[in-house]
This record gives C-alpha cells, sequence and structure tokens, in this order.
C-alpha cells in the first residue's frame, strides 16, 4: 500500500478504539509486548512476555520472527511492527487480560499508535508504554514517583507523562483500546517495581534483544 493508504487506514481504524473501561478490568495475567530489529539480520523479533498478576511472575515467554513488510516511516509503526507481535500473541497458551505496548496508544499524530492498533486485532484492554513524545507537550512532572501531567495536542488530551522512578525521565503513558487514561495510569503504576518501565514492557524489551536473563537497571 502507498504512505497515503496507510494513513487513511488509520483515520478509519480510530473511529474503532474504544477510549472508556467497557468493564471492570480485574487481570490475571497481563502481557508486556516489544519488537527489536537484530542488526545486519534483515529480521523484526516480536516478543511477548505474559506474567501473573499481582506477583507479576513470568508465565509464558513467544517469540516470533519476520521480515518487516516496510522501513520504519515516522507514524507508521504499526504496520511494521503489529505483524510479527501478533505473530507472537498466537503462540500464547493462554490469553491476557490487559496488555502494555512498548509504543504509543492514542498519543499519535492521527490517534492511532502501535498500541491502539495492537488493541483493535486483539480486541483486549492496551495501554501504550512509550520511553518518549511522539507529538504533543505537557507541564513539568513532580519529582514524586507516581505524579503525571497530562499531555496535551491541539487542544486534546491525548495521554500523560508520568513519574515512574526518581532521577529518571518520565514514560509516556496513553490510551490504546478498551480503557481510560486514569485506569492506565493505575495499572503502569500496579505494574512498576522499582525500574523506569513497568515489568511487562521491561521484561519484554529484554527478552527481544535475548537479554531475559542479564541484570539490568533499565
Amino acid at each position: 500500500m502507498s504512505l497515503a493508504q496507510a494513513r487513511e487506514i488509520q483515520l478509519d481504524l480510530v473511529r474503532k478504539v474504544v477510549t472508556e473501561n467497557e468493564e471492570g478490568i480485574n487481570p490475571h495475567l497481563i502481557a508486556g509486548v516489544d519488537v527489536s530489529f537484530p542488526k545486519f539480520q534483515g529480521i523484526a523479533r516480536g516478543v511477548v512476555v505474559l506474567l501473573g498478576y499481582p506477583a507479576l511472575d513470568i508465565v509464558e515467554v513467544e517469540v516470533a520472527e519476520a521480515k518487516p513488510a516496510i522501513p520504519y516511516i515516522p507514524g507508521l509503526l504499526s504496520f511494521r511492527e503489529c505483524p510479527v507481535i501478533l505473530a507472537a500473541c498466537e503462540k500464547l497458551c493462554s490469553a491476557p487480560a490487559l496488555v502494555l505496548v512498548d509504543g504509543q496508544g492514542i498519543a499519535h499524530p492521527r490517534r492511532l499508535g502501535l498500541a491502539s492498533h495492537l488493541g483493535l486485532f486483539l480486541d483486549v484492554p492496551t495501554i501504550g508504554c512509550a520511553k518518549s513524545i511522539l507529538c504533543g507537550r505537557h507541564e513539568p512532572v513532580g519529582e514524586e514517583i507516581g505524579s503525571h501531567a497530562e499531555l496535551v495536542d491541539n487542544g486534546d488530551v491525548i495521554g500523560a507523562a508520568l513519574r515512574t522512578r526518581v532521577g529518571t525521565k518520565p514514560i509516556i503513558v496513553s490510551i490504546g483500546h478498551k480503557v481510560d487514561l486514569a485506569s492506565a495510569l493505575y495499572w503502569v503504576m500496579e505494574c512498576c517495581r522499582g525500574y523506569r518501565l513497568p515489568e511487562p514492557t521491561r521484561l519484554a524489551h529484554l527478552a527481544a534483544g535475548g537479554n531475559l536473563d542479564a541484570k539490568t537497571d533499565y
């Protein structure tokens, strides 16, 4: 497809994104997903790590690899990463009730980032947990853990910058699908264990890089 067609697909799909809790989220299993691109191999490695809640112990780790369909294009990351993430998710023996995604949800120029696109495919609540801002601005965030500031773009609140660890930059939390922003912030904090990233996406990031058993302070 052309870039214009991809953007049109996003504009069509965004109308299907649910930005409220359809029903009470009470997950026993929470997943984190991430994608890496091993150097010089020409492949994408998609990983899903399934954790039991509230202990956040690892229940299952699944990996899929494939050649990316398109190169990296800002704003169209989901077309590059969704296929290999979905391939990994299809291998799961148990289905998560909530998925945290290393990427944006509606904090996206067309309000359809990776977390929202993936949520529509999986039909489960998803939350975007990005390391940096794609669009929008926010006021300074307090230093206390749990402090947050709304992320605003063209007058719309599209997410929040959330302080998850003292002395590190906030992460960007946004609605993916079937969850509201307050719940998204709550569940991200519930999944934090002293690191900047919540455990589901932190462990998925490590697994995608082949370093799940390595010690890290990320």
